[in-house]
């Protein structure tokens, strides 16, 4: 053991995985700061090179771009209110209410050190656990990833902004939208309206560009109250014309690890949620951060901050969105599941190098050096995150500064340039347009925008899972037959019924008898 570990340094540590860690880093971290480029995306770019690269080098290239581009998913998440990844929707009306104070470099730092802490959480995780947390994720029947869609859905609805019915509203209309296109079941055309690029149904990237990025364009451009908004921004994120180091690090770092060491066994609880979360497949950093983002908000002392500016959410998130990441590696690993979209590439990717993951591959001499690699780079670029991502923030907190009359169409393009790049097709490009609308008309309503992202990505798995329980038993008592599915969906239940309950249960003990 000792000696594949020292092997694997000797190998992490030649000047070539060094700088194809390091080229990696910076594309990720260019990738995930473009709003609808998403990490998966750039995995899939990134494999025609891995043909080149040797074996380390290779799954190496894709641990750190993974890792730096998730973070950087938090800049335009924060700047410009576009989510830079899926799981960045959890907080992103956090984020940029704290742009909006004047308080964007204070938010990015916030995510810059969580993640990382987060990352080195999880890779910490993969390192020690792998073998017996994997086991009991492969405990999971189809029941329990029911009951674990249902968990993730539920929590974006109950701890979205606004009265729980909005949440639940918003929630339904995503999942409305999850039923276009075939069936997932009966391959059955349904709410295509002709349209034969709905067959695949609606993808969830250009919605949420539309959602979060261009309703924010329409919001500036229609409303009245747009000029007053836009003078306090520029006038909050005006900085003194000083270009040192000492003086850049402060807003970024200042109050950051302070506000780290306070909360330092909330960011162990969040990434325990996200590793947790991460080992099961399927789930992935996504659910990690809503699941995060509402145990957090459970157990803050302000809950009345979430979702209108709070560092504690945006903190929690990102341990758990980053410290997912590693977890997906373990079923990826040990039995050849992919926990993730990016981990469903790295098992080709290890396929392709005649490399077959699964249990075996620990008593192999030769793959397990390939296995301490893996947890050595995610170490490696987490630790390469710190400077890189300061520099990612010093660039991307320029934004702030541009005037919006020239911001704006700035996000407007990178809307539509992000929404056709995903398939080359200008059908996802209305699609954008009508969800901005759609945005912009749920927002003047105060209905979060959350769920209807989630609902959109998990609704057709949610479906999928529960014909699948029904066809192996028409009883509902089925999803609750076996222990762990109960657990997880008496505590569904819960999350639906107590918040009604207990104001009732409150009023009635109050009551003069």
């Amino acid at each position: 053991m000792e000696s594949t570990f020292i092997t694997a340094i000797q190998n992490i540590a030649t000047p070539e995985v060094l700088l194809v860690i390091f080229l990696s880093a910076v594309y990720g971290l260019f990738v995930g700061s473009i709003p609808g480029l998403t990490a998966t995306m750039a995995v899939a770019l990134l494999i025609p090179l891995t043909f080149y690269l040797d074996n380390l080098s290779a799954i190496a290239a894709i641990v750190t771009l993974e890792a730096c581009s998730i973070f950087a998913g938090d800049i335009p998440t924060t700047l410009v209110r576009i989510p830079g990844t899926p799981s960045s929707a959890a907080y992103t009306d956090d984020a940029y209410a704290l742009t909006r104070r004047g308080l964007h470099e204070t938010s990015l730092g916030v995510s810059l050190v969580f993640s990382v802490f987060g990352g080195l959480f999880g890779a910490l995780i993969l390192i020690v656990a792998a073998p017996q947390l994997a086991k009991i994720a492969f405990q999971f029947t189809t029941y329990e990833y029911f009951w674990l869609y249902v968990l993730g859905l539920s929590c974006a609805a109950i701890v979205s902004t606004g009265s729980r019915l909005k949440g639940a509203l918003a929630l339904m209309i995503g999942l409305m939208f999850s039923t276009v296109g075939l069936s997932e079941v009966h391959s059955m055309p349904r709410f295509t309206f002709g349209f034969d690029e709905l067959f695949t149904g609606i993808n969830f990237i250009p919605a949420m560009i539309g959602l979060f990025g261009l309703s924010e364009v329409f919001r500036n451009t229609l409303t009245s109250k747009t000029d007053e908004a836009a003078e306090k921004l520029e006038s909050a994120t005006k900085v003194e014309d000083d270009h040192s180091l000492l003086r850049h690090l402060k807003p970024v770092f200042g109050g950051v690890l302070p506000h780290f060491w306070k909360r330092k066994f909330s960011w162990l609880r969040s990434s325990c949620i996200g590793s947790t979360i991460g080992m099961i497949p399927g789930a992935g950093a996504d659910i990690a951060a809503w699941i995060s983002y509402a145990v957090s908000k459970k157990f803050s002392k302000t809950p009345e901050e979430y979702g209108k500016g709070s560092l504690d959410a945006v903190g929690d998130a990102t341990s758990a969105n980053n410290s997912a990441l590693a977890g997906a590696w373990i079923p990826a690993l040990v039995l050849g599941i992919p926990g993730d979209s990016v981990t469903a590439i790295v098992i080709g990717v290890l396929l392709m190098k005649n490399i077959t993951p699964g249990p075996e591959i620990f008593q192999n001499t030769e793959q397990l050096v390939l296995v301490h690699g893996i947890y050595l780079t995610f170490i490696v670029a987490n630790l390469l995150l710190i400077p890189l991502g300061f520099l990612a923030i010093r660039s991307g907190s320029q934004l702030v500064r541009i005037p919006r009359r020239i911001l704006m169409p700035m996000i407007l393009m990178f809307c539509v340039v992000g929404s056709y790049s995903i398939n080359g097709s200008y059908f996802d490009v209305w699609v954008m347009l009508g969800m901005g609308m759609l945005g912009f008309v749920l927002e003047v309503f105060d209905i979060p925008l959350g769920p209807v992202v989630l609902g959109i990505i998990l609704g057709g798995q949610l479906e999928q899972s529960f014909i699948q329980n029904l066809t192996k038993d028409d009883s509902l008592l089925s999803f609750f037959n076996r222990p762990i599915s109960a657990g997880l969906g008496l505590f569904c239940i819960a999350l639906w019924l107590v918040p009604v309950i207990m104001p009732l249960l409150r009023k009635k003990w109050s009551s003069p008898a």
